[in-house]
């Protein structure tokens, strides 16, 4: 379970008629820092995929700079690979 997430409502990710919306969820480590990673949800609800880590920030104020800097090329790729972690977790 995430220690904080962000919604990110101006960007959408459409595959196969379905639109998907990014989330930005973040862990406070041991030593302080905090690692984040994006989790792509339906808009309708239902399963959703998610990458590994994509980043590790000082803080969570520098987890939140670096989503909101994001642009939509980067969930494009972001998304890839999380539809290709799913697909490799499913068939493990």
């Amino acid at each position: 379970m995430a220690d904080a997430h962000l919604r990110l409502e101006h960007i959408r990710i459409v595959s196969e008629r379905t639109v998907f919306i990014p989330h930005v969820f973040a862990n406070a480590r041991q030593d302080g820092t905090w690692e984040a990673w994006i989790e792509f949800q339906p808009e309708g609800g239902g399963s959703g995929c998610a990458t590994e880590r994509e980043t590790t920030q000082p803080n969570f104020a520098a987890v939140e700079y670096w989503a909101q800097g994001l642009e939509p090329v980067y969930f494009e790729g972001a998304f890839e690979r999380a539809v290709a972690l799913a697909s490799r977790n499913s068939s493990r």
